[in-house]
């Protein structure tokens, strides 16, 4: 596939596909047990540590007598090993939490991340996450995150079983570190975490819903990936009950933004779009690689006439790759449609051929 934009061929048909009754998603709630949290803090706040354990369930949940023990424990969910490391210390339970109460992005969102795929123990696209996540940091009036010790933190949490994953997440958490309460800041030191888990690879298609909220695209923090997700959260709640595993936003304007934790693509008159940066959705680096790659024209347009339109639609994200738009809201696509597979098979040859790309 050259960078030019894509067409679509005009002589494809738009298969019928009927999706029948819309699986229902279910979240699994986990209950967060405050185990012990010492009164006395220094006069930085440093000290004091929330301990915190986590629990899948409830402990007053009533058994179903129609479902037996072997049952019950196939349809549990799998708590996946994970391996975590904070300020230079590998720790020995990352389900034991160690930031300090007070820090600010625990007490209220000051921070930004980055989420890595890694493939048999590799990150990918490492040093393009790293670049924005620097981005991000400058944009929030954070210090620079030392990326040296970042991708110190990286190497220890994949050192050890990291490569017989076949799929991977790396979260990498950069706050403003201690502060007193409220949101003025405190000066720091910053709060470094580096976690890992191994996750599944993503279906090949799925279905969106429309959220009534807008992102501002003339926000403080627009197109900054920050620890800030409550609005995302929300959102993506409200798209789960409707069958779906993504929730997309328009911006103040109306157009196509972005969904919670992906960008949008769509064809539209035979031609790969994708909504600008100016539209205030995150600089994707899925994003970023599928323009390069694949030659998709940023533009913006109202989301209702995309949706209404559009002859085929796929989501991008780290961890969904090229996934195509089965059902958006009440109207359903082709998954894949002819430009969706192009992109979807540019995307695993030119990912084959290096992991730094």
């Amino acid at each position: 596939m050259t960078g030019r934009p894509l067409r679509a061929d005009n002589e494809t048909r738009t298969r019928d596909l009927n999706l029948g009754k819309v699986a229902l998603y279910q979240l699994s709630y986990v209950r967060l047990h405050f185990l012990a949290v010492s009164p006395a803090l220094s006069a930085s706040g440093t000290v004091a540590h929330a301990r915190l354990g986590a629990k899948i369930g409830s402990p007053h949940r009533v058994s179903d007598p129609r479902r037996s023990p072997g049952q019950a424990a196939r349809r549990s969910p799998r708590v996946a090993p994970m391996r975590a490391w904070l300020n230079g210390t590998l720790l020995a339970d990352p389900t034991e939490g160690a930031v300090a109460v007070t820090d600010h992005g625990f007490t209220v969102g000051d921070g930004v991340f980055e989420a890595v795929k890694t493939v048999a123990g590799t990150p990918f696209a490492l040093t393009r996450h790293l670049a924005r996540l620097e981005r991000s940091a400058k944009g929030l009036g954070l210090p620079a995150p030392d990326l040296d010790d970042v991708r110190h933190g990286v190497s220890a949490v994949l050192a050890d079983g990291a490569a017989g994953d076949p799929i991977g997440r790396l979260r990498i958490t950069w706050t403003a570190g201690p502060a007193p309460m409220g949101s003025g800041r405190g000066g720091g030191p910053a709060t470094l975490v580096v976690a890992y888990s191994p996750i599944e690879h993503a279906p090949r298609e799925t279905s969106v819903v429309t959220v009534p909220w807008t992102r501002n695209e003339n926000g403080a923090t627009a197109g900054l990936k920050t620890t800030s997700y409550a609005e995302n959260v929300i959102a993506l709640a409200h798209a789960q009950e409707r069958g779906g595993t993504e929730a997309v936003f328009a911006n103040t304007a109306g157009n196509l933004c972005e969904g919670t934790g992906s960008n949008v693509f769509y064809v539209l008159d035979g031609e790969l779009r994708t909504p600008t940066l100016a539209a205030g959705c995150l600089a994707g680096i899925t994003r970023e690689l599928v323009v390069e790659w694949c030659g998709a024209r940023e533009v913006d347009e109202p989301l209702a006439e995309v949706r209404k339109r559009a002859s085929e639609a796929f989501l991008v994200s780290t961890t969904r790759d090229v996934q195509a738009i089965a059902r958006w809201d009440d109207r359903e696509l082709p998954a894949p449609g002819p430009v969706t597979q192009q992109c979807a098979d540019t995307w695993a040859a030119r990912e084959a051929e290096t992991m730094e790309p």
